[in-house]
């Protein structure tokens, strides 16, 4: 049991809920032996929807009865402070407590932003926790950060979204000095709004990151940047329409395909490799977008979720744990900490 990790799974989040979230515990524990799903929702609706399959390590799989949900146009601190039992505060209740070692949900994103922090809570010395998740690139992927968490941030919180992203970037993604680049207007320093011209000095001299300037939204699926920083506003804008295209591309290239007799032949032919290509652009192959920052692990997918994306999520909480990501973020934290202290026997007076 050492090296179980455990992993609760918000079972009534999303719009595929129950459904989705219980069969992706179901395939996670069958395929790998390193991993605990605890399904977090009303035991009745649970029991249900595990009775569909059978043959899978039942032993892996533990209900925690949560007879409350939190519904997306719920008011985020309002539900979380109303709906004690309900699977997102009974699941964050568990990682706070130590009793699991993350948490995935596909439902309301405020509720799981606000609940991460105040019921998980913060690690010491971080400012704002942001959003990060992964897009599909020609070269692999990149990182957007952040996507839905900050809105209104500042240059500060900036940086330490870059150390953050950087450090994941490595260490869970296994990318070796992350090219770390903020999203921008144009190439030149002297462009953009107020809160780039601030941050992209500070991150021109922040040590430790591999800072390569600024990157346009046409350059990241191109593969301009490991690691795109932004403010929440700006991430969002770029995640969604990263969907919007890739899902009008898929329709019209299965639209010009079915569109003739020699079209369809040409489809099969092509087929294999076309399938290989859209599944490397495929956002559920990533799973979903880690609150980086916490004191334990909160993953955010899709409200329109299906059980793959949950499932990579699952996985991704594996690597996560593995490679201590949060001892990272604290080492590095510690170490700016140190970086801010007067040298011994130097003058400690304010000028």
């Amino acid at each position: 049991m050492a090296d179980m990790v455990r992993v609760v799974v918000d079972a009534m989040g999303g719009d595929n809920a129950p459904r989705e979230p219980v069969k992706a515990a179901v395939e996670a524990v069958t395929e790998r032996q390193d991993i605990h799903v605890f399904l977090a929702g009303p035991e009745d609706v649970i029991k249900k929807e595990l009775a569909l399959y059978q043959g899978y390590p039942k032993d892996r799989i533990t209900i925690v009865h949560a007879p409350e949900v939190i519904e997306t146009a719920e008011p985020p601190v309002k539900a979380i402070r109303a709906k004690r039992h309900s699977s997102i505060v009974e699941g964050l209740g568990l990682l706070r407590r130590g009793e699991a070692d993350a948490f995935v949900s596909s439902g309301s994103t405020g509720a799981v932003l606000v609940g991460g922090q105040t019921i998980v809570g913060r690690i010491k010395g971080i400012q704002r926790p942001p959003l990060a998740p992964l897009v599909p690139t020609t070269r692999g992927h990149a990182l957007v950060i952040d996507c839905g968490a900050n809105v209104d941030a500042r240059a500060s919180h900036l940086v330490q979204f870059a150390r953050m992203g950087s450090l994941y970037m490595e260490n869970v993604m296994g990318v070796k000095n992350p090219r770390v680049a903020i999203a921008n207007i144009g190439a030149e320093e002297e462009k953009g709004n107020a809160l780039v011209k601030e941050t992209f000095p500070l991150l021109k001299a922040c040590k430790g990151i591999n800072f390569i300037g600024s990157v346009e939204a046409r350059d990241i699926p191109l593969g301009g940047a490991d690691v795109v920083v932004c403010e929440a506003f700006v991430g969002n804008v770029i995640i969604k329409m990263y969907e919007g295209v890739a899902k009008a591309l898929m329709q019209e290239i299965k639209k010009g395909l079915m569109s003739s007799l020699r079209s369809k032949i040409g489809a099969l032919l092509i087929k294999p490799a076309l399938k290989n290509t859209l599944k490397a652009f495929d956002s559920s192959e990533y799973g979903g977008a880690p609150l980086l920052g916490l004191k334990g692990l909160v993953v955010k997918t899709h409200g329109s979720a299906m059980a793959k994306e949950i499932r990579h999520g699952i996985y991704q909480c594996v690597t996560f744990r593995q490679q201590k990501i949060n001892d990272k973020i604290a080492s590095f934290l510690a170490e700016e900490a140190e970086g801010d202290q007067p040298e011994e026997g130097g003058d400690t007076r304010a000028d």
